[in-house]
């Protein structure tokens, strides 16, 4: 079914609820959230409907405020209508799916859907976002119409960077309307989908519940310290950070014993249902109300002026933080290991404590996980995935078994009396060297077989769609390759994706490379961040040398190479993501067009390492907010110029593309993809979409502005501010050299500036902030601690 849901409606306006909402309004979705009306309004209140609102309209705003941000852009949150159970039920007619996200209370589900039932019109979806109560409890008396139309839709929190949605049919949904779930979870909010059963906590959960609290148990047959456990069950196992206890913090000890409790409850024929007793020392944080980041004290904490510290479980208090400094040391050596196949074996194959405590959890999740294979779904590739997209998981259980090596791993299982199911008993007699193979086939351990994985065309990588045996072209840091379909693809390969000379010297052959032999170009980057900007080391170098020339002639090298992009005669795409700062930005500024994740982290922060943008960045961004003023308009470029000068100034981040767009960053007709994995195709899509349609670049513009006058009245608000202790003396300086830069000079208003004059007023600001010390200063410590001095 391709009919869109254009209508939401959410029930329940509390963290799930709200973060839903939101989301929703992120992909453009009109959204009717509703709550109950508070029980304790007074005479005067019951007739007073912000009064009858104050929950729906109260969750609104903490979404609002919600850190990090649950709206892409507040400006969002006006698809977002508040009403209440009792006054706005009936607005629910309106709605195409109505999503249930109250309390986990069977009866307070059961009432409610009564409700929905009455005042919904024929095909409306109704799904719920429960966390583990079974679908054919919830739906006790309800009509054959609802049942059909009926689901669960789980979404994990917090929703918008969350990427699972696990979907669950009951007995009489309708496969159409399961179908038409699925694709507006996928297409529309970004969101991988697992298909789960209706089984109590469903995948991600079931496996993660199961995998925290077998971890805590083993801790303390061991008599480790959340700190031994935390380094080991953190990177060095392809978890993220957080680990077990931080993750637990985040997520709140009273959410973990909800949910773990109702596992244990639920689960009477689980072999493992003894795992899921939460212990007593986790109740005992409780009952004191130690719930983790919620009441700023969990299994660790930071007192206010003080050293943080972590709750002992041994002795029930809080002591400093702490650990077996072997232990921290083994696994914090294992965590550097960049591939998190490798850094498994590794951590597995240690012969000291490390080794061991992690072989004790792995190879119990392992069969767990295993065990449940038919039970809360038939594919490892789900399981894989859930704790993937739901747990940030580098690996999935059925991933990590292969890097071990699935067939010894099985046979030291088995010798060591640990369960497995007949299943896995089948694979080893066959001879099967483990669940994936590398052309994408997948063993179905209820078939006994290998199946192909369905393909579809938007999940790809920059391996799979590459052409030939090798790079177009290439240098150490950087690798142009065919693409297909006429589109040539362009990948850093430096630390971080940092602007370095290689870098710089590719640019121009890749646009001089697509214009002779392909349609479009698109920079397309791997790794965690798209770009984190110049490689400050020679930078620094040559500025501790005095070799003034040297550098103005590296800044001059990056602004051709930027100029260079924006004056292809192809189009050129850049797919930004996460961080996209300073010479990562310059660089989406001279493209054609930009295909950012939704997730991506976008300003020009040079003066946070003492300097300004060096890449054309000042010109491109003032000349992007300056681009669509009509011919005849008679503006006061003043205000624009302020406004890109607070920019910069402020070192003012973007938390998501759309806020990008509207700082300014990225135009308003830049593509956002909601799921970084379609990101590639879609920015491949973008390109050629662009060369096909009639292509040209664009002409070089020139425009008055604000000159000497701006340039004085800009420093005066500097001033202001030095004088009231908010910026220091270094700062001002930085400041007023962007300011000349942007008011083009002190004639700036006196005749049109061209590009050219910006990038010389550029070149030479950044220069001389190289000889500043405090600038120095600043560089030498990004490079050594990776973060910026403020002085």
């Amino acid at each position: 079914m391709n009919k869109p849901i254009r209508r939401v409606g959410v029930l329940g306006a509390g963290v799930m609820g709200s973060g839903i909402a939101a989301h929703l309004a992120n992909a453009g979705v009109q959204v009717v959230l509703l709550d109950m009306v508070p029980p304790d309004l007074s005479e005067g209140e019951k007739g007073d409907r912000a009064a009858r609102n104050r929950f729906s309209a109260g969750g609104l705003e903490k979404a609002l405020k919600a850190k990090p941000a649950a709206f892409f852009h507040k400006s969002n949150a006006a698809l977002v209508e508040v009403g209440n159970f009792d006054d706005d039920l009936g607005k629910l007619s309106t709605c195409d799916l109505v999503i249930e996200a109250v309390a986990e209370r069977l009866d307070i589900k059961r009432s409610l859907f009564e409700k929905v039932e009455a005042v919904i019109r024929p095909g409306t979806i109704v799904a719920s976002n429960t966390s583990g109560l079974r679908i054919r409890d919830m739906l006790a008396g309800r009509g054959e119409a609802f049942r059909k139309h009926f689901l669960v839709m789980h979404f994990f929190n917090p929703v918008r960077y969350m990427k699972l949605l696990e979907l669950v049919a009951g007995e009489d949904t309708d496969p159409a309307v399961f179908e038409r779930v699925r694709c507006f979870g996928e297409d529309r909010l970004g969101k991988g989908i697992v298909v789960g059963k209706d089984t109590p906590n469903f995948i991600g959960n079931r496996i993660g519940i199961h995998a925290m609290l077998a971890t805590i148990h083993q801790m303390l047959a061991d008599h480790l310290s959340p700190e031994d456990v935390d380094a080991i069950t953190g990177v060095a196992m392809a978890h993220p950070k957080s680990a077990s206890f931080r993750t637990a913090d985040i997520v709140g000890l009273d959410t973990f014993i909800h949910v773990a409790d109702n596992c244990y409850n639920a689960l009477s024929d689980d072999e493992e249902r003894e795992v899921f007793q939460v212990p007593s020392f986790i109740r005992t944080m409780a009952e004191r109300k130690l719930l983790g980041d919620k009441t700023k004290a969990g299994f660790y904490r930071k007192p206010q002026g003080g050293d943080p510290d972590t709750f002992d479980p041994y002795t029930l208090d809080y002591r400093p933080k702490g650990g077996n400094p072997e232990i921290l040391k083994t696994a914090k050596a294992i965590a550097k290991i960049s591939d998190p196949k490798e850094r498994v074996r590794k951590l597995v194959a240690d012969q000291g404590p490390v080794g061991q405590f992690a072989w004790k959890v792995l190879s119990r999740g392992l069969a767990y996980a295993a065990r449940r294979v038919g039970e809360i779904s038939d594919s490892v590739v789900a399981i894989d995935q859930a704790m993937k997209w739901g747990y940030n998981w580098e690996l999935g259980p059925f991933e990590v078994w292969d890097a071990l090596g699935f067939v010894e791993t099985a046979k030291r299982m088995i010798a060591e009396g640990i369960k497995l199911p007949e299943s896995i008993a089948r694979m080893v007699e066959q001879g099967a060297p483990g669940f994936y193979r590398e052309e994408g086939a997948v063993y179905d351990l209820k078939t006994g077989d290998y199946q192909k994985r369905p393909a579809d065309p938007r999940y790809t990588t920059f391996e799979v769609l590459r052409r030939g045996q090798a790079p177009v072209l290439k240098n150490d840091g950087a690798e142009a390759w065919d693409l297909g379909d006429g589109v040539l693809g362009l990948t850093f390969k430096t630390k971080a994706n940092s602007i370095d000379p290689d870098v710089i010297a590719m640019l121009p052959q890749a646009v001089e490379k697509a214009e002779q032999e392909y349609e479009s170009l698109v920079i397309y980057n791997q790794g965690e961040f798209f770009c984190v900007g110049a490689n400050l080391f020679l930078v620094v170098m040559a500025a501790n040398n005095k070799d003034w020339e040297s550098i103005r002639a590296m800044v001059k090298g990056y602004q051709d190479a930027t100029q260079r992009l924006k004056y292809a005669t192809v189009p050129v795409v850049a797919a930004p993501y996460n961080m996209t700062l300073g010479g990562g930005l310059e660089l989406c500024f001279a493209c054609s067009a930009v295909q950012a994740a939704a997730e991506t982290y976008a300003g020009l922060v040079e003066v946070g390492v003492g300097l300004i943008p060096g890449g054309a960045g000042t010109l491109n961004m003032l000349w992007r907010a300056l681009e669509n003023i009509p011919e005849g308009t008679t503006i006061n470029t003043y205000d624009v110029v302020t406004n890109v000068f607070k920019n910069i100034a402020l070192a003012k981040v973007a938390t998501s593309a759309v806020e990008a767009k509207h700082f300014g960053y990225f135009r308003r007709s830049d593509g956002v993809s909601f799921d970084r994995a379609r990101q590639l195709y879609e920015a491949k899509q973008l390109a050629l979409g662009l060369a096909r349609s009639g292509y040209n670049p664009p002409i070089p513009r020139a425009y008055k502005l604000p000159g000497e006058s701006g340039i004085a009245t800009l420093s005066m608000m500097v001033d202001t501010l030095v004088a009231g202790g908010y910026a220091s003396e270094h700062d001002a300086l930085i400041a007023r050299k962007l300011a000349v830069v942007l008011c083009g000079g002190a004639g700036g208003a006196s005749r049109e500036v061209t590009e050219e004059e910006i990038l010389e007023l550029e070149r030479e600001a950044f220069v001389s902030l190289c000889g500043e010390p405090k600038s120095i200063e600043r560089m030498m410590y990004m490079l050594q601690n990776n973060k910026p001095l403020r002085n």
